[in-house]
């Protein structure tokens, strides 16, 4: 989708569908200057205008330039915040989408939020709107996304332009996640994915090596192995780099992404209705660490940034790893797998040891860990831990305000080392599963074992996949994880200047 800003009145902006966002202080204020642009039409409309956003109104206006109008309602101005931003341009994505329209225009409301912020908002919410995952679909597919967003601002030009290209360059890589999510299975073996990620390196400028399994054996990461064996695919490491010359970071951050293409469970097999029916999406923290990569060489972030992925199919197939198995791990640490389905943290620890040749400032990992997170925080948000390395604090406040900014939003729970009492293993070093209770903050004991620097933890196994759309999200992969990591990277390199 092209997106350009311009500063040509709203009653003169030629377009099929001109989205207004109202406050409710301009609702009661009368709506004149939209009537003196659009005619009576507005007037007759203002009783359909909900306050609240829950619904679009579309009106055909007899003055001006653009052939509809759809205004929504934003609330009391002083109510209104960056997500309900987006949430209302989703709006007019899915009008636009019933109505086929080609061009789009968004006017830019007064608010008290920066032209720069409401313009990244307002394009993401309207891009991320229109997706729709279209690949297998062999008959007529209803509706159309627009092809063109124009965004109408009067003034400070230059931070609307820069909020607008933003909000498009982050909201087409949160796309490339969901794309890679959505993908059939057998369209993404860890192969075919090794080879989608070559790819978008070479389209958007980062590095990219494939390890094949040669070269994983080589290094000693048995974890990953182990989930592979029943496999009759070769598992694949990928190591992304994004290494500017104006970097304002010697010591790379690091993001690791988990990676597990499909996964049945192994011989712990789950249940297919409403678990492994849904298990193509258990890549999709290796699918946010792509389309972060994607997003910060589009940005051109004067950081240093690895992404690590570690993919494989979990399969029960006939020399499958079993309960019982003692893995010797890339750290050296000794694991009794007493459940082949928890074979998310098996990959992610050799990753996270391995992180540790490069020295990092940081590693953040994210996954789809564990159900207990969706149990406890259901699909709307991420469950964040770190460990109690110094500047846990401020790593905790640092993810979570760059959740609340960019939608992808996460809570923290606690690390207590009492915790580690449940993955104490009578023969190895630890075991892979920490029974029942608190099985998000087990698993993310179990990580903190893999890890010597500063570490931060994301499960997404609730907000990475919805069984029904909402908002700008269809249902499917949400690409999660993009916005929240690309922008807790913007602001750690402004902490850099």
């Amino acid at each position: 989708m092209k997106v350009s800003v311009s500063t040509i009145s709203i009653a003169e902006l030629d377009v099929d569908l001109l989205f207004v966002p109202i406050t409710v202080e301009e609702l009661e204020a009368g709506l004149t200057d939209l009537s003196e642009a659009f005619g009576s039409a507005i007037e007759r409309a203002r009783s359909d205008i909900r306050g609240d956003g829950s619904h679009a109104t579309v009106l055909y206006p007899e003055e001006g330039t653009a052939k509809r109008i759809v205004l929504v309602g934003l609330g009391q101005s002083a109510d209104v915040t960056l997500e309900k931003l987006r949430l209302a341009a989703s709006k007019a994505a899915s009008v636009s989408y019933e109505f086929k329209a080609e061009t789009v225009g968004i006017a830019i409301p007064s608010l008290s939020i920066n032209g720069d912020d409401t313009a990244q908002a307002l394009v993401e919410g309207f891009v991320l709107g229109s997706y729709r995952f279209t690949r297998y679909r062999t008959g007529l597919v209803t509706g159309e996304a627009a092809q063109r967003l124009v965004i109408q601002t009067t003034d400070h030009d230059k931070q609307v332009r820069r909020g607008a290209d933003r909000g498009r360059i982050v909201a087409e890589a949160v796309c490339t996640a969901r794309d890679l999510v959505n993908l059939s299975p057998d369209e993404k073996t860890p192969t075919l994915f090794s080879k989608a990620i070559e790819k978008s390196g070479k389209k958007h400028g980062y590095e990219v090596s494939i390890w094949d399994k040669a070269l994983i054996e080589e290094e000693g990461m048995t974890g990953l192995l182990a989930v592979n064996r029943g496999s009759q695919e070769p598992p694949t490491f990928s190591v992304l780099e994004w290494h500017p010359e104006n970097s304002r970071n010697s010591r790379p951050v690091i993001l690791v992404g988990k990676g597990v293409v499909f996964d049945t469970g192994g011989l712990s097999l789950k249940p297919t209705k409403d678990s492994m029916d849904s298990m193509k999406s258990d890549m999709a923290g290796a699918a946010s660490v792509v389309g972060t990569m994607e997003a910060i060489a589009k940005l051109d972030l004067p950081l240093y940034v690895v992404g690590l992925i570690p993919a494989t199919d979990n399969r029960p197939g006939e020399n499958a790893y079993v309960p019982g198995d003692v893995v010797k791990m890339h750290s050296g640490k000794t694991v009794e797998v007493l459940n082949t389905d928890a074979e998310g943290r098996m990959i992610l620890a050799d990753a996270l040891s391995y992180a540790s040749s490069f020295y990092p400032e940081i590693v953040i990992d994210v996954a789809t860990l564990t159900g207990a997170a969706v149990v406890a925080l259901g699909d709307f948000i991420a469950a964040v831990m770190t460990n109690d390395e110094k500047g846990s604090e401020d790593r905790l406040a640092d993810i979570i305000l760059a959740g609340s900014e960019s939608g992808d939003r996460v809570h923290p729970l606690p690390m207590f080392d009492e915790y580690n009492e449940q993955i104490k293993s009578t023969i190895a070093d630890l075991k892979n599963v920490g029974g029942r209770g608190a099985g998000s903050i087990t698993a993310a004991k179990f990580l903190e074992h893999f890890v010597d620097y500063p570490w931060i933890h994301v499960d997404i196994a609730g907000p990475s996949f919805l069984a029904q759309g909402r908002g700008y999200s269809q249902a499917g992969g949400t690409g999660f994880g993009v916005r929240l990591l690309t922008r807790f990277l913007q602001n750690l390199s402004e902490k850099k200047r």
